[in-house]
């Protein structure tokens, strides 16, 4: 059995500083210099859970979503966020269409879901809850 003192999640970015300008200001979520670790930022979440942002010189794009944020209304975050600079993802593929906001209306298949990317070409996703 895994004997464990705490968990977290963790991504790479390319650039530090603009990791934190885009999380930060941008988004305007809690994110700090770590004190413990120098050289990485911690992302915390309003559950609680906290995310460790690394800078990685080889880093490469997470062709996943790395983090998805829960909201009550897609299109006026979506909106909130495009005019904040946040650049969507528009997709059009034959089975998986998104709108011309970018936002994937859900279905039996799924949620109501949009999805940008960081800086560093990380995947996020907006999902509204029901």
């Amino acid at each position: 059995m895994l004997d464990y003192n705490s968990t977290f999640s963790s991504f790479s970015v390319d650039d530090l500083s603009l990791a934190k300008e885009f999380y930060g200001k941008t988004l305007g979520l809690h994110i700090y210099d770590d004190k413990e670790m120098p050289n990485l930022l911690n992302l915390q979440l309003n559950d609680g859970n906290t995310i460790l942002i690394y800078p990685k010189p080889n880093h490469q794009a997470a062709t996943f979503t790395i983090l998805n944020f829960t909201v009550n209304n897609i299109e006026k975050t979506v909106d909130e966020l495009t005019k904040l600079g946040v650049k969507f993802i528009i997709y059009n593929d034959e089975n998986f269409k998104t709108n011309d906001k970018g936002i994937l209306k859900g279905d039996e298949r799924g949620p109501t879901i949009a999805w940008f990317n960081d800086p560093a070409g990380n995947i996020l996703s907006l999902i509204e809850k029901p």
